[in-house]
């Protein structure tokens, strides 16, 4: 071989050697960051050209795709599409994906890991690709129950099963019709989803799971946590209860709903102040423990964190700053005003750590992933989050919120012949001008817990400025309890 020859050798060599690498390169390192370049118009075909799973809630498929006489093959559509968008998400060729759609696209899209051996069937008979299907924990009849009674008010109800964390309904208002983003007509989908995002209610971002509201008297269930969890207090313990408060370092005076005193002498016990939910008392109460022992047992509760059901949630929070926290505002969270803000989804999770004995579970709406064989290749297994409180906190918390029911702000959640514990909350928010947002929480039956639930109707629903949580919020979660006792 001559010298010429040689080079020229080499030179193919190194060119053959420069296309491998180039040819790996794209195809093992880029493969991820290619295929979802909204530009890659074949993986956009190939995305959408496929049967993608159903989402299925009670054997019933609230999410499928339908064979359809254009280029795309397919179409996403949803069964109630408004009753389960908080959940379900979206499917668009437009504006992507969102909620579950997006969180268990792998599996939905049949392109998961686990799915291997579907994919390598496919390829050996020439198949086309089939996603699989998504199970959920939601009870049918409860999230029905959930959306027909909060009715045409904003707010949301969040259901959990407090011994697993499983959640049994998630209902958010305002909400969206998926369908409308899901139409292969583009220009009706991109219409649809600016008319969305130029909403000023963003019925795109779910209140359950996303949006944060001051949890008013719902929160103290957290201080009476504190209280109980210190040693220094018991349900018995005699506490201030003025008629008027005036916080700390400041002029503010703070008194109860409607301007009513608690007791006539000015002091009671700890279980009467949560069951006439007693602002006063509680003022002067998370001021005594302080800011570290308020923010410690939120956080043991859940407040600081954000969770994946599969899809993100928002995290809850006590204050941003504790460390610099002024004594007012220690005192107004002890009623969940000032900087608390909470989810429903940490609400509900509040009420169903304490109806389990205080021990926190890991919400989750993913129940099993079942492959086109009808085959179980995922299943959610309950998680521990720690303990939130002691079994004994737990107990008398529990009998402080049966209460609550019976005897106090929150009877209109009663359920005959079953014990119910529950909390109400009245929220100011903003400048105070507008009504306060209603809730109610709690759990039942109390003395074998199978559902917790919380309720947040906004700026007082139907009834405005004269609502408070056990007028308009505690009949909604009374509905939905029944729901999943009755189902």
């Amino acid at each position: 071989m001559n010298t010429t020859t040689r080079r020229l050798a080499s030179i193919v060599m190194v060119m053959f050697l420069a296309l491998l690498v180039s040819t790996t390169w794209i195809q093992f390192f880029r493969a991820d960051d290619l295929n979802s370049d909204p530009r890659n118009a074949r993986a956009l075909y190939e995305q959408f050209g496929t049967d993608r799973g159903p989402i299925v809630v009670g054997g019933e498929a609230i999410a499928s795709s339908v064979a359809v006489d254009d280029e795309w093959n397919y179409q996403r559509e949803y069964a109630q599409g408004r009753l389960y968008a908080p959940l379900t998400g979206y499917y668009s060729l437009v504006s992507g994906t969102s909620g579950i759609e997006r969180a268990e696209n792998d599996f939905l899209a049949g392109t998961a890991d686990a799915l291997w051996v579907d994919r390598l069937q496919n390829l050996l008979t020439g198949s086309d690709a089939q996603g699989s299907s998504v199970e959920l924990t939601i009870d049918a009849e409860a999230q029905q129950a959930a959306w027909d009674a909060l009715g045409d008010q904003r707010g949301a109800v969040v259901a959990l099963e407090p011994s697993t964390g499983r959640i049994l309904a998630l209902v958010a208002k305002p909400t969206f019709d998926p369908n409308d983003l899901a139409t292969h007509d583009t220009g009706a989908a991109n219409d649809a989803y600016v008319d969305l995002l130029n909403d000023p209610d963003d019925p795109l971002i779910s209140n359950a799971t996303n949006d944060i509201y001051p949890p008013g008297s719902t929160f103290k269930l957290i201080t009476t946590a504190a209280a109980l969890e210190s040693g220094d207090y018991t349900p018995d313990s005699v506490i201030p209860a003025p008629s008027t408060y005036t916080l700390t370092g400041t002029s503010t005076q703070v008194g109860n709903f409607g301007g009513t005193s608690c007791a006539s002498s000015g002091e009671m016990t700890l279980a009467d102040a949560l069951r006439i939910s007693c602002n006063t008392a509680y003022l002067e109460l998370a001021g005594e423990l302080g800011a570290d022992a308020m923010n410690e047992q939120a956080e043991k509760f859940g407040f600081g964190s954000s969770y994946t059901v599969p899809f993100q949630t928002s995290a809850s929070q006590y204050d941003p700053d504790v460390d610099a926290m002024s004594t007012d505002k220690v005192e107004l969270s002890g009623i969940g005003q000032g900087s608390v803000l909470a989810t429903p989804l940490q609400v509900a999770m509040t009420s169903a750590a304490i109806a389990n004995g205080g021990e926190l579970m890991e919400p989750f709406s993913v129940d099993r992933v079942r492959s086109p064989e009808l085959e179980v290749v995922q299943e959610t297994r309950p998680s521990s989050l720690g303990d939130a409180i002691s079994e004994d906190t737990a107990r008398q918390l529990t009998d402080m919120m049966v209460s609550v029911v019976e005897d106090g702000s929150g009877t209109e959640a009663a359920i005959s012949g079953v014990t119910v514990a529950g909390k109400t909350g009245t929220a100011q928010h903003g400048d105070n001008s507008a009504p306060p947002h209603v809730w109610f929480t709690g759990f039942a039956p109390a003395d074998d817990p199978q559902v917790a639930v919380a309720v947040v109707v906004e700026e007082g629903g139907a009834l405005g400025s004269s609502a408070t949580g056990g007028r308009v919020a505690a009949p909604i979660a009374k509905a939905v309890m029944e729901a999943v006792l009755n189902g």
